[in-house]
């Protein structure tokens, strides 16, 4: 079994148009020990993204303008997020769904309601890149 206890305070940026439930997974984050970012849409995710430079992005896929596949693909071109830990958390089910994140450079993709135990284990588990990597 895995150790859940958190990295030094692991920065996780939620992007997702849905204040609820937005506001809910950056408080549970919170409680496990990371610094939360939230964005309600892809241009804000960008602005935060590039100012803060997040270690995880739980990115939406059914955002307004932006999805969160060209969301995912934008994140990767930043400076500093090529090493970022990326994951789909949408209520799209299909494996077509999961492929199309996988090849947007998403590690996984998640489906709402969210395993939180799963989540837990990922962010837990997930080593930050080494500099310069």
């Amino acid at each position: 079994m895995s150790d859940t206890s958190p990295s030094p305070r692991l920065r996780v940026l939620v992007v997702d148009d849905c204040d609820d439930h937005t506001e809910s997974l950056a408080l549970l984050l919170g409680l496990w020990g990371y610094e939360a970012l939230v964005a309600a849409d892809g241009r804000a995710a960008l602005d935060l993204a590039g100012a803060r430079h997040p270690d995880v992005v739980l990115l939406d896929v059914g955002l307004p303008g932006m999805d969160g596949y060209e969301l995912a693909r934008q994140l990767r071109r930043l400076p500093g997020l090529g090493g970022a830990l990326l994951l789909t958390v949408s209520g799209y089910a299909q494996e077509a769904d999961r492929q199309r994140a996988l090849a947007a450079g998403c590690a996984d993709h998640l489906v709402k309601p969210v395993d939180l135990d799963l989540l837990r284990r990922l962010l837990a588990d997930w080593k930050r890149p080494a500099a310069g990597a």
